[in-house]
């Protein structure tokens, strides 16, 4: 198998990052394919912990090349904070990064926009992280964006600049919001900007396409989840990019069918961050301790995430619209501890079973899980990493997890470091990743 795309098979959070990191030393290339710098892997080595917002996990393995294709969306400020703090670690990020010339660009005046758009009445608040990432989405598709090429065509990107901030001077006035935003001396900065990125923006689908006839592996990597799909999700409450597998194509320029295997991530319980339906939500202890044993909370926001027990009919949904060849299932150890663990085997709508996902999340807010309770270990699994040395329940539970799913669970991470993960032997996983 040459490419693969890694993502999310939950809400994010699901320690992509991690798994990317683990995979990059097998593969030539790392791709991220959507999003923007609300989305932060986290990746441990040793005593050093890296959080990654905008660059793909695999620049953190020297010589392997990392790209921020055209589906991202870019803040430059942010961007260069990034390389700069993965430079002071030792990261070569000049010799190893490249940025599509297609990427959208974020302004500061986005993050007006988004402020503005969920504080309106009537307004269902998302409960976005507010650093307009939405807002250059929605300029990308009304076809008024500004890509990262523009930036070297000064006459034209001023044009194009001007244009933009009337329209958010405009937009403003109408909410009588009065920011004082120098929009003159963002332009001006963001031209200064694009001369310190110039040497490392490019073509990147034609950079992949070259890397592919040469025999080089790729591995792509999603930002969020698939339920924050904005196609698929738990709509409105989503991003705004396709972080399902398909969008992997889209966001690199890269055809599907030169894509060889989908690799989930999804943690042995399930969390999500923000505003939206959660049909395993638990707002008792069990929730507080998911939340303390597995750190939940955001790597970029520091938000406490939402936590719950684990949702079968949510991934059989997954994996339906991702196509999953193998699950690698994270944070295992977080349940050590428990007597009982609750697993969501089926939802309830009205008294009724339902066998496909709601479309709505009014629907979604209505769903009655249908739990069963399947025994704990009771005893560490961290760092574990041989299937066979894992206690005898913690196997039942994967397996149970892997027979209600219908997707192989593949691997398994005891911990957050990178040896702290189980590949098991003779499995899809093991084959898709050489």
């Amino acid at each position: 198998m040459q490419n693969i795309i890694v993502l999310g098979a939950q809400w994010g959070d699901e320690g992509k990052g991690k798994v990317v990191d683990l995979f990059a030393e097998r593969f030539d290339v790392v791709a991220r394919y959507q999003g923007g710098h609300n989305a932060g892997h986290t990746v441990f080595i040793g005593e050093k912990k890296f959080v990654l917002k905008l660059i793909p996990s695999g620049i953190l393995r020297p010589g392997v090349q990392a790209v921020i294709g055209n589906g991202v969306v870019v803040d430059l400020a942010a961007l260069l904070d990034e390389m700069a703090t993965l430079e002071a670690a030792g990261v070569d990020v000049k010799a190893q990064l490249r940025i599509s010339n297609r990427a959208h660009v974020i302004f500061p005046f986005h993050r007006l926009v988004e402020k503005m758009s969920e504080a309106r009445e009537n307004r269902i608040p998302i409960g976005t992280t507010s650093r307009g990432i939405g807002p250059c989405y929605e300029d990308k598709i009304g076809r008024r964006g500004i890509r990262i090429a523009d930036l070297f065509d000064p006459e034209s990107f001023r044009v194009m600049y001007d244009v933009l901030a009337e329209d958010k001077k405009a937009l403003a006035a109408t909410f009588n919001l009065h920011d004082t935003i120098d929009y003159a001396q963002i332009r001006a900065q963001y031209e200064e900007f694009a001369e310190r990125v110039r040497p490392l923006v490019c073509d990147t689908a034609a950079l992949l396409a070259r890397s592919m006839a040469a025999g080089k592996r790729i591995l792509f990597e999603g930002a969020q989840g698939t339920m924050l799909d904005v196609d698929h999700g738990t709509y409105p409450f989503v991003t705004s990019s396709s972080a399902a597998a398909a969008g992997a194509s889209v966001g690199t320029g890269v055809p599907p069918t030169k894509i060889d295997g989908v690799i989930g991530v999804s943690k042995a319980y399930i969390t999500r961050v923000g505003s939206g339906p959660f049909p395993t939500e638990s707002f008792d202890g069990g929730g507080e301790l998911l939340r303390r044993e597995g750190n939940e909370f955001g790597a970029v926001t520091g938000r406490p995430r939402r936590c719950g027990w684990f949702d079968v009919p949510l991934l059989r949904y997954t994996a339906m619209v991702n196509g999953f060849d193998t699950l690698l299932i994270t944070k295992l150890d977080v349940l050590d501890s428990l007597e009982e663990i609750p697993v969501c085997t089926g939802y309830r709508l009205k008294g009724q079973e339902v066998t496909e996902m709601p479309a709505t999340y009014r629907a979604l807010e209505a769903i009655e899980p249908i739990y069963q309770k399947l025994a704990g270990w009771q005893t560490s699994t961290r760092g574990i990493n041989c299937y066979d040395k894992l206690p005898e329940k913690a196997r039942a539970y994967l397996k149970f997890l892997e027979d209600r799913t219908g997707v192989e669970v593949g691997g398994i991470s005891t911990g957050p470091e990178r040896n702290e993960t189980i590949i098991r032997s003779g499995s899809k996983l093991e084959r898709l990743i050489g």
